[in-house]
């Protein structure tokens, strides 16, 4: 069941910007709503929602964060199998691959675009041998694998 925007709505449209499958329809100064079947519950318009009108499946509001204290996705490449799957599931497009290792042929996850990552931790759900974690933004470092 997907996300639902309730009555405190303000219209910001914030909600519906960062969405990543424009899921999220409204006009501004007005209520907005979510589309059930596009959806995929990333939580994102919740921690972007300045009143807090985004509920979940058993009707709690979720909370605003900041987006300087969202958990960032960090890949620990002794544990990682380079199979590309964290890649694939993450629905903003913020992780990519680097050559990690001189002449190694494997590639490795880092977060390429920390800009545009909304925190779901779809990538450490999906990652079958458990080599990426979510943990805190360092300020000035690069989001990079880790434990090379």
């Amino acid at each position: 069941m997907a996300f639902t925007i309730s009555q405190d709505c303000i219209g910001c449209r914030a909600c519906l910007k960062i969405c990543p499958t424009r899921a999220i329809t409204g006009e501004k100064k007005a209520r907005h709503s979510i589309e059930d079947i596009t959806c995929i519950e990333c939580g994102a318009c919740g921690r972007v929602c300045p009143s807090e009108a985004v509920t979940d499946n058993f009707g709690l509001a979720l909370k605003r964060i900041p987006k300087k204290e969202w958990q960032r996705p960090w890949v620990d490449i002794s544990l990682c199998m380079s199979c590309n799957i964290c890649i694939d599931t993450c629905p903003a497009g913020a992780l990519s691959q680097i050559l990690q290792k001189v002449g190694s042929t494997h590639k490795f996850p880092f977060l390429e675009k920390e800009a545009e990552c909304i925190a779901c931790g779809f990538c450490v759900q999906d990652c079958p041998v458990e080599a990426v974690t979510m943990g805190p933004r360092q300020s000035g470092k690069k989001q990079a694998p880790v434990n090379a």
